[in-house]
């Protein structure tokens, strides 16, 4: 089932998509991606959401934008309700649906992990529940050998038979292979997409995949949008926030999309784990990456070995690291980021299991000030001493990580999806830090956040 289009999707489509219905973009007024942040970030600070623009009586708000925006450049952009009509009727043809960063819709992995970076707007088609799966992201280049596009399908392969999400580009060349090999595998699969959406959509490969929800293709570009170098680069930073691993099977040194993206994901981002191709022939491109911090793939032969790619350590981040934070409140849509601190903020963004070294995807208990048996490596027996220490352990590195995620309030769902913990568990250590008189929960914009005798303890 197709989400409804929200009002404050509309809107935000008017004032950012270029509705492409025939040939060409709409309006050369579109705004920038910047644009688009700086006035999201003013209408939350003054009590409104992109929604209140199209009302009839927004004449008042669009004045008081003008510090920003300029004022007839809103009214030109809000003005092309009949273009937009027309544009939403072509993708409902096409079973294409769009979500915004002010529905509860968008895909949660992108909110989290790039904050004021995750685009506006997605385009999209097929099974929307896909897009909180995690999974390996296989990427790579266009123009490869036949020995190693039958690698990749390999991949894509293995990938299915383990019950993971593949996550991939829908280029040509290593991407196409990795869905495809996922594919006939009977795996599921998210393509992201920098063009032509309605296109592949449409494609006889992939249309009963769509349908059946064994695949879902998305877009942060119009549907209609050709080939862009510069959105192909941008797109890399969804391929990687949506996954869980990444495998990186070609790349050209210093140049291209692929290059562009893993190192972006190295330096910057640091969300999962990066593998490079350890087999076959030698590649510049790939044994820089590795003097990056990319590590070598283990070539797993069978499900039980391929799941240990998603538990390898990640690094500590770098002074440029950001904070895994969530930054937009769900109390009503709302699409803007609150101003971050001025101070440097250097909260891991990796999981919290990875940075206190439990095994991913073990439970993590629910009790405060316990730490589950089940963390345990199978040969120990911890005694209710070690428990004690371990469970203090835990809690210094959440307590530390928790002051510095709520320097803006957030739900405690939002916790733990930031944690990578349970609903449960984020809510006990919530609880114990309110007790402790570290942090508060506040009912406008409701969330809990740290009080400010707390900051510099």
């Amino acid at each position: 089932m197709m989400p409804t289009l929200s009002t404050n999707t509309q809107a935000i489509l008017l004032l950012t998509a270029p509705l492409i219905t025939g040939r060409s973009a709409s309006s050369s007024d579109l705004l920038s991606p910047g644009e688009y942040k700086r006035l999201a970030r003013h209408l939350r600070e003054i009590q409104h959401q992109p929604a209140d623009l199209v009302l009839p009586d927004a004449a008042h708000l669009m004045r008081s934008c003008q510090p920003v925006v300029d004022e007839a450049r809103l009214r030109r952009l809000l003005a092309r309700g009949f273009l937009l009509s027309q544009a939403i009727e072509r993708w409902q043809t096409r079973a294409i649906w769009v979500v915004s960063r002010a529905d509860a819709e968008y895909p949660r992995r992108l909110k989290v992990r790039l904050r004021e970076d995750a685009p506006p707007v997605i385009y999209g088609c097929g099974n929307m529940a896909l897009l909180e799966s995690g999974g390996l992201a296989v990427v790579g280049s266009r123009h490869v050998a036949d020995t190693l596009v039958d690698y990749t399908m390999s991949v894509g392969s293995l990938v299915a038979r383990a019950g993971r999400v593949l996550v991939s580009g829908g280029a040509k060349g290593i991407d196409q292979a990795a869905m495809r090999g996922a594919l006939e595998g009977g795996g599921k699969v998210v393509g992201v997409l920098s063009d032509s959406l309605e296109k592949m959509a449409m494609n006889r490969e992939y249309r009963n995949r769509l349908l059946n929800g064994q695949l879902v293709l998305i877009s942060p570009y119009d549907p209609s949008a050709g080939f862009n170098v510069g959105n192909a680069m941008q797109r890399n930073k969804l391929i990687y926030a949506l996954a869980d691993a990444s495998l990186v099977v070609s790349s050209d040194l210093n140049k291209g999309g692929t290059w562009a993206g893993a190192v972006e994901q190295l330096d910057k981002y640091k969300f999962l784990p990066v593998y490079v191709r350890s087999t076959g022939g030698s590649s510049l491109g790939l044994d820089a990456l590795r003097s990056k911090g990319a590590l070598p793939w283990p070539n797993p032969q069978d499900t039980d070995a391929l799941k240990a790619v998603f538990s390898a350590f990640l690094p500590a981040p770098g002074p440029c690291s950001r904070p895994n934070l969530v930054l937009f409140s769900e109390d009503g849509p709302s699409d803007v980021t609150p101003t971050p601190p001025s101070f440097p903020v250097t909260v891991s963004s990796e999981p919290l299991q990875r940075r206190i070294a439990i095994p991913s995807g073990e439970p993590v208990t629910s009790t405060p000030g316990l730490v589950p048996s089940a963390a345990m490596p199978p040969e120990i027996n911890p005694t209710p001493a070690m428990t004690s220490v371990l469970a203090d352990m835990l809690f210094v590195a959440v307590r530390a990580a928790m002051k510095e995620l709520l320097r803006i309030p957030m739900k405690d769902v939002d916790v733990a999806v930031a944690l990578d913990v349970s609903n449960a568990q984020a809510k006990a250590w919530l609880q114990r830090l309110v007790n402790e008189g570290v942090i508060e929960k506040q009912k406008k914009p409701a969330g809990y956040i740290v009080k400010q005798s707390s900051l510099f303890e």
